[in-house]
Order: structure tokens, then sequence, then C-alpha cells
């Protein structure tokens, strides 16, 4: 039987400049799309209004250019698919599995305390109808374990009614929640492969119970090693993290170590990444 063709994207959040942690991401996303002879897309994931810019966005694509990784595809803007997200949040809606929910965060937190936990886990105060004006619109969750047999680590499993609670899929601002997009955006697309940060495993769980109530194919996932800085925090914008040198090999070349693999010590990228992708292919063989 023939191997389902491969589908894979990089789908940067453009918050800032490109910058190393984000490099090795698009990095391990390319070559392993190119390993497998599948596709490679590019999505930019401007869907949080406020703390996005297009500035920031065109700075990517462009780096991304002349990196030398090409999109298979026009690019895809979240902020192009409101409606299309629209269309899938009243369908949970009217399936039962999404609700309006008037909770603040301080609401929440005090009912975490008086059930003697701390933290944010949604108690489900608003399941059985809205106490108020809808603040914004949550996931109907359940407790069944869901395990990521994920490609790059160990199994990791969730059980996210607990440990989480129902989670917002449209925020009290207005703004779409990262869980919905993605989803509709890579089942759109046609995505079959997921590789990205290994901060994003924690919500793969809430995820995958999101893609089976839809009734949606579940891809492979791959979580790399985070790029840390001196304080061991995620590079990003908010840590300080410096957008990239001009000398984009040398970058390339660092990211590929930090992946766990030695310099190939080539004098161009297109001579970096036939040896990248034949290397990538022997040790992530799907």
């Amino acid at each position: 039987m023939d191997k389902e063709p491969y589908v894979g994207r990089f789908a940067p959040s453009p918050t800032g400049r490109l910058h190393a942690g984000s490099l090795a991401a698009a990095l391990a996303s390319y070559v392993d799309a190119r390993a497998h002879g599948g596709t490679w897309l590019i999505r930019i994931e401007d869907v949080d209004i406020q703390r996005c810019s297009k500035e920031s966005a065109l700075s990517i694509l462009d780096v991304l250019a002349r990196l030398e990784m090409q999109s298979d595809a026009p690019v895809v803007w979240q902020t192009e698919r409101f409606e299309r997200y629209e269309a899938v949040l009243k369908e949970l809606i009217e399936n039962g599995m999404a609700y309006g929910c008037s909770c603040s965060r301080s609401e929440i937190q005090k009912a975490n305390l008086a059930l003697g936990r701390e933290g944010m886990i949604y108690p489900g105060t608003c399941r059985a109808g809205v106490q108020g004006a809808a603040r914004a619109i949550r996931f109907r969750t359940h407790d069944e374990p869901i395990t990521v047999h994920d490609r790059w680590s160990f199994p990791f499993t969730q059980c996210v009614e607990s440990e989480v609670g129902d989670f917002v899929i449209k925020r009290a601002d207005g703004n779409w929640a990262y869980q919905l997009a993605v989803l509709v955006d890579d089942h759109d697309a046609g995505v079959t492969d997921v590789v990205r940060g290994a901060d994003l495993i924690d919500n793969t769980p809430r995820q995958i119970q999101l893609l089976n109530a839809l009734g949606w194919d579940v891809p492979r996932y791959m979580h790399i090693p985070l790029v840390l800085n001196d304080r061991q925090e995620k590079l990003s914008k908010q840590a300080g993290a410096l957008a990239l040198s001009d000398d984009l090999l040398e970058e390339t070349e660092r990211a590929w170590t930090h992946l766990g693999f030695e310099r190939i010590g080539a004098d161009r990228l297109s001579a970096f990444y036939p040896v990248a992708i034949e290397q990538w292919k022997e040790k992530f063989r799907i």
C-alpha cells in the first residue's frame, strides 16, 4: 500500500524578526519534508492582531527566501481565514462541543483555590450554562488520557479535563485562539506532519481532542529541543532574542548542530541542504 503523501509546514508568529530558535524549527520542518519527498508550506500565524505585524511577517519571509527555504504553495495568512474559523466554531457549538463562558481569570483562580488547588485549570463553571454575558468560547473536554507519540522524544500523556480543563478556542477580546486556528489551517492544507518546538507538546493532547471531535485526521508530531538563552529561557522577542546575523550559512550550521548533528562545513546553502537531508533521512525515517 502506498504511503500517504507527506505535507509539512513552518508557521511562524510575526511578533519580531526570525531568530535562532525559529530558525531551528524552520530548518527541522524543511529538512524533514525534503527527506520524505514531501511538500513544505509556509503559514504566517498572525491571528493575534495586537502582537503581530505585517513588517515582521515580511521580514521573516525575506529571510526564509535568502535561506533558500521556498514554500511549495502560496503563503497562507491567518488573518485572511477568519470566516473559515467562524464556520468551524459554529459547527462545534451546534454539536454541543463548545460553549460560551463568562468567567474572568480572577474568577477561575478563585474557583481553583476553593477546590484546594493552584493554577488556572478551568473548573467547568459555565458548562451547564453561561453565568452572565459570554466573554469567550470554550471547547468541552473529556478526561480520557491522550498520548502523543512524538517522533523526537518519549510519548507524552495528558488527561486534558483534569489537567487543563475546557480550553478557550475564541478569546474574550474576540481574537481566535491558537488551538482552533492552527488545527483548521493544518487540516485544510492537508498537513500530515507537524514539526515544532518542544514548548508546544503540552498543547498537543488538547489539539488531538479537538481533531477527534471534528472527525479530522491526527498528524504525526515532532517536537524539537528549544534554543535557550543564558537564563535557560526559550528564545523569544520577550526574552531578548536577537535577529539572525547576515551570515545565514553560519546561522544554519548552528541550528543544525542544535538539532544534534555535526557541522556539515558547506561553503554555500545549496551544498548544505543535500547533505543535511540525507543525514536527516537516516535518523528520522518515517
